[in-house]
């Protein structure tokens, strides 16, 4: 029996494509029609079909049309060790596509972005390292901070990214023991208490005389970054409540 030549509608009807993607390859030259009649109609054999559902499979694969057209030109062999070396950098994008979801779950269900793994395996750095050089430019020339980079480098890599792991899980307990004395005074015994224990923990990777903690409490009245952050622990402005704290604080050492 003779093959039969296909039409372009039938080809359309067949994969699904529309008339105009198969004109466009055409035109590109990356599926030329195995036939062209009398009336100007491309006409298509099995060979055509086959190759065409290559194409499509390969688009699928997240290969541009350019890249499609080269890998075509390779022996079946070469075809193959490409898609494998190709396997492995979807597993990678397969990898950062689902740690996107879940940061974006997390987001929605009001997770600070500050705390989202979201840049991990990224050229952006983490916001904890970004935020990081954001405070070495605004506090680098004070002597507290140069006290605080020669204390770092003395750690290794493991011993940097324990601290600040600590650092952040008791900074979050001390901010969630905070939201429940909101409604209190700044002043209060409580409140002041927890100040205390607050500068404890923060003098653990960084001095805290008066010009560094002032710098610190303006930055949780005014960076709505911090805001957002210290925010999510309370129904109130607890960044606002804990500038007045800190503010209350401050004067205190001074008095």
């Amino acid at each position: 029996m003779k093959k039969p030549l296909l039409a372009v509608k039938d080809i359309v009807q067949i994969t699904g494509i529309t008339k105009r993607t198969l004109h466009y390859y055409d035109r590109i030259n990356l599926l030329k029609p195995t036939f062209i009649a009398e009336n100007g109609y491309r006409l298509y054999g099995q060979d055509g079909l086959a190759r065409l559902q290559t194409i499509l499979f390969l688009k699928e694969m997240d290969f541009s049309l350019k890249e499609i057209e080269e890998i075509l030109k390779l022996p079946k062999e070469g075809q193959q060790q490409l898609l494998r070396r190709h396997n492995q950098t979807l597993l990678l994008k397969k990898q950062r596509l689902e740690t996107i979801m879940t940061a974006l779950d997390e987001y929605v269900s009001g997770k600070d972005v500050y705390n989202l793994g979201v840049f991990k395996h990224s050229s952006i750095l983490p916001l904890q390292k970004q935020y990081a050089h954001e405070a070495k430019l605004i506090y680098g020339d004070t002597k507290t901070y140069k006290e605080f980079e020669e204390n770092l480098e003395n750690l290794s890599p493991d011993e940097q990214a324990s601290l600040f792991s600590e650092f952040e899980q008791n900074m979050e307990s001390i901010f969630r023991k905070m939201a429940t004395c909101v409604h209190q005074s700044p002043a209060s015994d409580d409140v002041q208490q927890l100040i205390t224990a607050w500068k404890s923990v923060l003098g653990q990777t960084i001095g805290c005389d008066s010009e560094m903690l002032t710098c610190i409490a303006n930055t949780y009245k005014s960076d709505p970054r911090f805001q957002n952050y210290i925010n999510q622990f309370s129904d109130e402005n607890l960044a606002e409540f804990l500038y007045h704290a800190i503010m209350h604080h401050i004067s205190q050492m001074k008095s």
